[in-house]
């Protein structure tokens, strides 16, 4: 089991996807999930519309210097499969895949062999191109409605499962 942090490792709300939080996921060893989004050609980490200055893909991998720490990455627009891939080998870096994007979307990563990870979640309960999904991101927005069960069934086909801590949704 690894454990990673949820926009970096923030100590109040404000600081997240900031590169304090980043700084300080890292330097304790945790990778992160962070949401990539484009703006004017380039990646930039932001969860919701940028608004200028944020933090770029590169300045993230930067913050990494090469420790291959777990990357999740949350895709919040279309269209960035290759430029994920090149920034990515870029830096050298291997450790990291992509879940969250548009299901159409999700067939670039997948023609570019991105690591890709689908969601499972009480309001998606088929999770869209498992065949050829690496993982799945499984996710409990108003419940924990899944059980060891279905853990155990996405085990035995060999997928990669990342379980979405309750609280992100307000639950303890």
């Amino acid at each position: 089991m690894q454990i990673i942090s949820h926009r970096g490792y923030w100590l109040h709300k404000p600081e997240r996807n900031l590169t304090q939080a980043f700084h300080r996921s890292f330097d304790f060893g945790f990778g992160t999930e962070t949401d990539v989004r484009d703006v004017a050609g380039q990646l930039v980490i932001s969860h919701d519309m940028p608004v200028g200055g944020e933090l770029t893909l590169d300045g993230l991998l930067d913050i990494m210097a090469g420790r291959n720490l777990p990357l999740a990455i949350n895709v919040k627009a279309d269209g960035m499969a290759l430029a994920l891939k090149k920034t990515f080998a870029r830096y050298g870096h291997t450790n990291w895949f992509v879940f969250d994007m548009a299901v159409p979307d999700m067939r670039s990563y997948l023609i570019e062999e991105v690591i890709t990870y689908s969601r499972l979640s009480d309001v998606e309960p088929s999770p869209a191109w498992l065949e050829r999904a690496t993982g799945v991101w499984l996710d409990g927005f108003d419940s924990e409605w899944f059980s060891n069960q279905v853990i155990g069934d996405l085990l035995s086909q060999d997928k990669q499962v990342c379980v979405v801590s309750p609280e992100l949704h307000g639950r303890d």
